[in-house]
């Protein structure tokens, strides 16, 4: 694969799109864009197609809306018969790689809508250069039935490609993507699709499965708890896959997910009071805070560390955000535990003045807090 998509979509994406504004749709690859299709159609004009994308307001334009105007003036010179156009962008993709590449499903989704048989066929060959599990969604809400049976197909299909589509594209909640609205609401079709994935011998494949479940636990984690007891002990893949999937359910501390992956209730670990190197920092400052965990008993078990920061917000009220520690077989009865925590405006989050309250947890529960003050 020429762009790992699954890498974007572990990390924050408004960070994403920053750091590969300056990277992507760069003139050059314009001018290979249209270069290449002059080549497959005589018709075609690459200076004149390089001139337009590249014109007033492009400096100024942000990644996603780059990529769309390069799609859009691609139609502007192409042929106005869509499956003629579609053809000769197929023949013109070859060297196009990595986020580039991604103007081709767009072309796709944005004037193929109309036209499922070709369009369809389009999206299973751009998915191998790139991923079209952005352009393959309005299909999926404009075509439901089809789609889905195109989606077990892409399931079963010997391209790994073809089957993590057919899970990255019905995320209820992609990321980067709108959310499937229908899909929020009632996921059953998807979980028909997971199923065939479940197994799957490729890491790539099975990420998207559990992020897919991901998505699903927020709206209805009854079900994908269900799955999990079901799915949990078949083999390690779907072992893995229900851990990844379970994470957010596990950093809302839910007992009954914490107990399906062995971490017990924590009633015989006492955690000493938070101490703290310093308790009152300025915005950019890291502060560091420790603290000891005991039990009673021989072992402390199965552990899942976790602290939460209660962030203030520019209303003044606090959000809270779960920072994962460790987990761990602990023998020994009693382990201290040291973290730093830095408070440095990010792209994701933005710093506040005022009292911030920290939370020490074990095994999903509070045992220890303080506060610190955010000067």
């Amino acid at each position: 694969m020429a762009f790992g998509i699954p890498l974007l979509n572990e990390v924050h994406l408004s960070t994403a799109v920053s750091n590969l504004k300056d990277q992507f749709f760069l003139p050059e690859t314009i001018r290979k864009l249209g270069n290449n299709l002059e080549t497959v159609h005589a018709g075609f004009s690459a200076q004149d197609f390089v001139s337009t994308v590249l014109s007033d307001p492009w400096d100024s334009l942000e990644l996603m809306d780059r990529m769309r105007r390069v799609a859009d003036c691609v139609r502007e010179h192409l042929p106005d018969d869509y499956p003629e156009a579609l053809n000769i962008l197929r023949s013109a993709a070859a060297g196009i790689e990595g986020f580039d590449s991604l103007v081709f499903p767009d072309f796709v989704q944005r004037y193929g809508l109309e036209y499922p048989d070709e369009s369809i066929a389009a999206l299973q060959h751009f998915t191998e250069l790139c991923s079209s599990e952005f352009a393959v969604r309005p299909f999926i809400m404009q075509y439901p039935k089809r789609m889905f049976k195109q989606l077990k197909r892409w399931a079963k299909s010997k391209n790994q490609h073809h089957r993590r589509l057919a899970s990255e594209g019905c995320r209820p909640r992609l990321p980067w993507a709108a959310a499937l609205k229908d899909l929020k609401k009632d996921p059953t079709p998807i979980f028909a699709i997971l199923e065939i994935l479940k197994e799957d011998s490729e890491l790539y494949v099975r990420r998207s499965v559990a992020n897919n479940l991901n998505d699903i636990s927020k709206d209805h984690p009854n079900r994908v708890i269900e799955l999990a007891k079901r799915w949990k002990g078949n083999s390690e893949h779907t072992d893995w896959i229900i851990k990844h999937a379970c994470r957010t359910l596990l950093k809302q501390g839910r007992t009954e997910v914490l107990q399906l992956f062995g971490f017990s209730s924590p009633d015989s670990i006492h955690v000493a009071p938070l101490e703290w190197d310093r308790k009152q920092i300025a915005i950019g400052d890291s502060i560091v805070f420790s603290s000891k965990i005991q039990t009673s008993k021989a072992s402390l078990g199965k552990l899942r560390l976790e602290y939460v920061v209660h962030f203030v917000k520019k209303n003044g009220t606090t959000s809270p955000k779960v920072f994962h520690i460790s987990e761990r077989m602990e023998q020994a009865k009693e382990m201290s535990i040291e973290k730093r925590h830095r408070f440095a405006d990010l792209s994701t989050r933005k710093h506040y003045p005022g009292t911030h309250r920290f939370e020490l947890r074990v095994n999903g529960v509070v045992k220890s807090e303080g506060e610190i003050e955010l000067a």
